[in-house]
């Protein structure tokens, strides 16, 4: 079981499965999202992810088929979803607490980076998503 939380504590969740694979999003909408040079996520099934303080669960229509949910009180990111993939929430992996391992990883939109980031790992990298 995975568990996690927002930054204020307000929304927490578990998920009852594992850790399969790691995206890391150099796309322009998540670097933005995330205020940071990339987004870290995975795709988890919808129907084994409960939230607690939902109530506290803001969702943004990043686009016409993407929602994008933060936390309404701290503004932590959570997860995005589809409206093609209703059985999939791509979880934000730096809201979880629970310790794991995942040697499945990759970046995904590479040639999207920021200009001032460089990568340097070895995990694949692919130009647009996977």
């Amino acid at each position: 079981m995975i568990k996690g939380s927002c930054l204020c504590g307000k929304v927490s969740y578990t998920y009852q499965g594992d850790i399969q694979e790691i995206a890391l999003c150099h796309c322009s909408q998540c670097r933005k999202a995330q205020g940071g040079a990339f987004a870290t996520n995975s795709p988890v099934e919808t129907k084994n992810l409960t939230f607690s303080g939902s109530e506290f669960i803001k969702e943004f229509q990043s686009n016409h088929i993407k929602v994008r949910a933060f936390c309404s009180n701290c503004g932590s990111p959570l997860y995005s979803a589809r409206s093609d993939l209703p059985q999939v929430k791509r979880l934000r992996m730096g809201t979880v607490e629970t310790e794991f391992t995942c040697e499945n990883k990759y970046h995904i939109y590479a040639d999207s980076k920021a200009s001032w980031h460089d990568i340097t790992d070895h995990y694949p990298q692919f130009t647009e998503g996977n």
